[in-house]
């Protein structure tokens, strides 16, 4: 509304300088040689006016012929760029769904129209990497890495192709420039922070975190945990060679970190050797609470150095009752209790907490309940039966990163590099399935763990009752089924020859089994007792005949020795004792006669 006010305005006053112009009487004399014009004011204007236009519009033709090539260089320029635009556009996006032919006709594209622009560069080494061109991509990020605008971009190409490569140190070089140009690159900053963890640079790596907190790039209690594991490494590294600085790093990294596991055990163990006994019991109170494990609870056990099993015992039990029931961490305590009773010999109460874990044991579960089998009743049986059980059991928590299992606790993942990755938890090969076990339990393992324990009874042997011969036939062992073909056809015959030996002879009476049997002159060895079953529930053998071939009776899980003795390397070289003879007999044995 206000333009066309304003235009309405412009037309009146252009009107009334018209109007103003055609009232104005006189001549205007023009004389140009021996030319001379006298028209009146009005036409003179109208003609100055036309003289204005002509030359604004001569000015204007004469500027678009001289402006007319850089026109079309600029317009030619611009549809290349255009043209190439359109490559890189279409270059990435096959770049993500993953056509290499077609982001390789893409990038030739961009670079044949667009070859100075940085997406053009890096559509060339993206498409080279889809390809595996592993030295196209490289010359493509080194190009980038000489530009001044794409640089950074460069160095972080150069930094993955030399990670897939396996070159370490190449890589951490291009880390270590990134940094020098962009201290907040947080790629460079990782990477060169987990180079110098796995090489032991521990004042290096403090130095990348602190960069990286004044970049902003993690935050405080980040910042804190952090540093906590990076002294908490560095004191487990000089335990043994400067303990001064370790108990320093480790003292600073419980206050950073107090529930780190390696952390409260290395500082509750220097506390304990300073006698400062209450402060590492806090110490390793603090971080069990927050995280149970068994280290925590050893070194809580061993906190106060000369103490008895029973008193350890006493301790354990005490760090265990603060962890609820109903928290996963209760298991450690209810472990940890077994062991420390197994080392005071209170069989009971390891037996006790161990009970409600026996239907799906764990492996430390089954290795504990063959402890006790073996130390309380020393049954190498039920121990081994357990032994094999714990081979097939789940698995307990264990330090985990990225899906790699350690038997020790590290600062840093050796997957990815990442800082404080590992994880007390259960690893995830471990972790039940809805598929069915493909081991059995053996028949073994099942009978040992179904018998009871048996009694150890120290009596005299001359106070030993004697048995009184059975006329009733004994039944032969069942034949194995690695025993040889022949213990397997006297082990059918042993029944049919005790069946015909009870026949022909005469009844036994009363009194002859008063008399006593005379003692033989050779012992002969007892008849071998099935180890699947108790003894409890076998029935009283007879004499039986000795079969012709005596079966070799082995275990199930006994794989046997080898039938050919062992080898002689120097009788193999040297030849047999004929060759070794001297003389002419050795001569001639050594040449065959």
């Amino acid at each position: 509304m206000l333009r066309i006010v304003l235009f309405l305005i412009l037309i009146a006053l252009a009107a009334a300088g018209g109007a103003w112009v055609a009232d104005q009487p006189g001549e205007v004399v023009l004389t140009w040689g021996g030319w001379r014009a006298s028209p009146t004011i009005p036409v003179f204007v109208l003609l100055l006016g036309i003289f204005a236009v002509a030359v604004v519009l001569l000015w204007s033709i004469v500027t678009m012929i001289w402006r007319t090539p850089g026109r079309l260089r600029r317009r030619r320029h611009e549809k290349r760029h255009a043209r190439g635009r359109h490559a890189i556009t279409h270059g990435l996006l096959a770049i993500g769904h993953g056509d290499t032919a077609l982001a390789r006709r893409h990038a030739v594209a961009a670079r044949r129209h667009a070859p100075n622009d940085p997406l053009a560069l890096l559509l060339h080494a993206q498409s080279a990497q889809l390809d595996g061109n592993r030295d196209e991509a490289r010359r493509a990020f080194r190009a980038m890495a000489e530009r001044e605008d794409t640089r950074l971009l460069g160095l972080r190409g150069l930094f993955i192709e030399a990670q897939r490569a396996d070159d370490a140190v190449g890589a951490v070089m291009i880390a270590e420039e990134a940094i020098k140009l962009s201290p907040s690159s947080a790629w460079a900053s990782h990477a060169v922070l987990g180079f110098r963890c796995a090489r032991g640079d521990w004042s290096g790596a403090l130095a990348i975190l602190d960069s990286n907190l004044s970049a902003g790039q993690i935050d405080k209690p980040t910042y804190r945990r952090q540093r906590g594991v990076l002294l908490t490494a560095r004191a487990l590294e000089l335990e043994t060679m400067d303990r001064d600085v370790a108990r320093e790093s480790v003292m600073e990294a419980v206050k950073l970190a107090p529930t780190l596991v390696p952390a409260a055990v290395l500082a509750a163990k220097f506390e304990s050797e300073a006698h400062q006994v209450r402060r590492a019991m806090k110490l390793v109170e603090a971080a069990w609470i927050a995280n149970p494990h068994p280290d925590l609870a050893d070194a809580y056990a061993h906190v106060k150095l000369g103490d008895t099993a029973w008193h350890r015992l006493q301790r354990v039990e005490t760090l265990a009752a603060k962890t609820p029931a109903d928290k996963p961490g209760h298991v450690e305590g209810q472990l940890a209790i077994a062991r420390a009773a197994i080392d005071a010999s209170e069989f009971a109460r390891a037996r006790e907490v161990l009970a409600p874990h026996l239907k799906d044991p764990t492996q430390r579960v089954a290795l504990l309940m063959a402890d006790i089998e073996r130390t309380e009743h020393g049954d190498g049986g039920r121990a081994r039966a357990w032994t094999l059980r714990a081979v097939r059991a789940r698995h307990d928590p264990a330090w985990t990163a990225d899906g790699y299992v350690s038997d020790r606790w590290r600062p840093v993942s050796p997957v990815t590099g990442r800082l404080d990755a590992f994880q007390w938890q259960t690893p995830v090969a471990s972790l039940p399935s809805d598929r069915s076990t493909t081991i059995e339990s053996s028949a073994f393992e099942e009978a040992m763990l179904a018998a009871p324990p048996p009694k150890r009874v120290t009596a005299a042997a001359s106070e030993a009752p004697m048995e009184p011969p059975v006329a009733a036939p004994a039944p032969a062992p069942a034949a194995q089924d690695n025993s040889p073909p022949q213990a397997k056809e006297a082990a059918k015959e042993a029944p049919k020859a005790a069946n015909e030996a009870a026949t022909e002879e005469p009844a036994v009476t009363p009194a002859d089994l008063a008399d006593p049997a005379p003692a033989p002159a050779e012992s002969s060895p007892p008849p071998a007792t099935p180890v699947f079953q108790s003894r409890a529930d076998l029935g009283k053998p007879g004499p039986a005949p000795i079969p012709a071939v005596i079966p070799i009776v082995r275990a199930p899980d006994d794989p046997g020795i080898d039938d050919e003795g062992p080898s002689d390397e120097f009788t193999e070289q040297i030849g047999t004792p004929k060759a070794q003879a001297g003389g002419w007999r050795g001569f001639w044995s050594r040449w065959g006669a």
